[in-house]
């Protein structure tokens, strides 16, 4: 890498914007420019925080954004290097959401700001985020949390922890995951920050650049965004209502043989789906036949809207084959950060290593909190309550979409989770769709956005996770008029495929 690279960087410490950031989107117009090559490597963390006069962690911080983002990949030993794609952006404000800029320009609703996001204009109905409401967050309980373990471990309460993870933290959630029938010890979980970190600590122990890595088809775009960033080929298979093909899964592994196969079982991002037993049960058995992982991701199974039990696949597990992931933050709260993963011990030690060289330790003092929130008992409670609630939600939004949709427009009603899958007519694209419902200030997120070919699609996605009763029947009744327009005037008019695809 040039070492005169920081004189193209230009640090505002005055500005609004986090220093890691400003170095983030500075690096990565440098490598969209071509002026860092595909594979070169990136300045040692140091030698640029020195040069730009910050500290190490603000590089180490700027580093893991462009990873996330999928404009660089990590090796450990090695350093950071540029990858020769991009194009993932991230949302972490709930008043923001990362839309895409279209190859087009004659749209004026696509202003892109802040490097890929949109602002969200007051009096916009938004379908997009499955970012839950922040007035579910259970605030008062969790300040008494903090305040008590700052009372009883004082500055302890800030220090770093081990790797893996505070030790009583990983005690109470080895407890709290036998509600889901899965049996372990604290010493086979590694505590993670989000659900993300999981994904892109596996992808760094298991990928190699040019390696077969299986995904459900539609798929969650943080996941095809850390594999890509890997080298990944990444092979789709088809998901129906009841789970992946399995057919269609046992021919691609008589083709390739994966690394992993990477699935969403309980109410799957976007489709939300349920896989059935049967699939369950096959995917175990050719897992077992073919030799191959499992990569869940469980993010909400807790969402349940039946009077069904749901439990994940890693319940079934009798062979360590699956690598289970659960995060606390659709649940929870989004800004925690915090997350788990149960891994076969073959692989556990370089998941731990992973983990280190990534950001140390999740933070000491929200796991010492939310381990003293679990042993109260609290956490049960809190998730009732906000399945009640997203339940009242979800039967606003069935009921609306029933009453005002057209009737050639097709879905498959989830029975948990917070997204409904929709599909237009043949020969309509629901970019186009977006494009017509942003004018009426209502988004959603085009079925493009969930493919790794991004090839157009007649699906969207409607999220009812950030909007209240009032406002999902108001949306869903103008979201209905469009559509009716829509299908009058745009009947076969494709869509450019999109530049940038969200994190969602």
């Amino acid at each position: 890498m040039k070492d005169n690279i920081s004189i193209n960087i230009k640090i505002d410490n005055s500005g609004q914007m986090p220093l890691y950031l400003q170095i983030a989107r500075q690096l990565s117009v440098l490598i969209k420019k071509g002026d860092i090559k595909p594979g070169e490597k990136l300045p040692p963390i140091r030698k640029l925080a020195r040069n730009l006069g910050v500290n190490p962690i603000t590089v180490v911080n700027a580093y893991k954004t462009l990873e996330e983002e999928g404009y660089v990949y990590s090796r450990i030993g090695s350093g950071t290097f540029a990858v020769n794609h991009y194009g993932y952006g991230k949302s972490g404000d709930i008043q923001k959401f990362s839309l895409p800029l279209l190859e087009e320009t004659d749209h004026s609703e696509f202003s892109l700001m802040d490097q890929g996001q949109i602002q969200i204009k007051p009096g916009t109905i938004n379908f997009a985020s499955a970012t839950p409401s922040p007035e579910l967050f259970p605030v008062n309980e969790f300040k008494e949390v903090l305040n008590e373990v700052l009372e009883r471990d004082k500055g302890f309460a800030f220090s770093y922890q081990e790797s893996q993870g505070f030790y009583p933290l990983r005690e109470s959630i080895a407890n709290f995951v036998e509600l889901y029938n899965i049996n372990t010890t604290p010493e086979e979980i590694q505590i993670i920050s989000g659900a993300q970190q999981g994904i892109d600590i596996i992808s760094k122990v298991l990928i190699n650049p040019g390696d077969y890595i299986f995904i459900e088809s539609p798929s969650y775009t943080g996941a095809i965004s850390a594999f890509n960033s890997r080298g990944a080929r990444l092979v789709e298979i088809p998901i129906k209502p009841d789970g992946i093909d399995l057919d269609f899964l046992e021919n691609s592994l008589n083709k390739q043989r994966p690394k992993f196969i990477y699935l969403m079982p309980c109410f799957q991002n976007p489709t939300g789906y349920l896989y059935s037993e049967t699939t369950r049960k096959g995917i175990l058995d050719l897992a077992e036949r073919y030799n191959f992982l499992i990569i869940e991701d469980d993010h909400l199974s807790d969402l349940n809207f039946s009077n069904k039990r749901v439990l994940p696949l890693k319940s079934s597990d009798r062979n360590h084959r699956v690598v289970y992931i659960k995060s606390f933050s659709k649940i929870f709260m989004p800004g925690l950060r915090l997350a788990f993963l149960i891994s076969p011990v073959q692989i556990f030690n370089d998941i731990l290593t992973a983990k280190h060289s990534s950001d140390i330790s999740t933070s000491g003092l929200l796991q010492r909190a939310f381990d003293l929130y679990l042993r109260k008992g609290i956490f049960p409670a809190h998730i009732e309550t906000t399945r009640r609630i997203y339940k009242q939600r979800y039967d606003t939004m069935l009921s609306s979409l029933k009453k005002f949709l057209p009737g050639d427009i097709s879905m498959n009603p989830p029975s948990g989770g917070l997204n409904f899958w929709l599909r237009l007519p043949e020969g309509y694209i629901s970019n186009n769709l977006y494009i017509e419902c942003l004018k009426k200030d209502i988004l959603f997120v085009p079925g493009s956005f969930f493919f790794p070919s991004q090839k157009p699609s007649p699906y969207f996605r409607l999220s009812f996770a950030a909007v209240n009763n009032r406002e999902i029947l108001q949306g869903v009744e103008v979201l209905s008029r469009v559509i009716r327009v829509f299908l009058k005037e745009y009947a076969g008019i494709k869509a450019p495929s999109p530049t940038y695809i969200p994190f969602l």
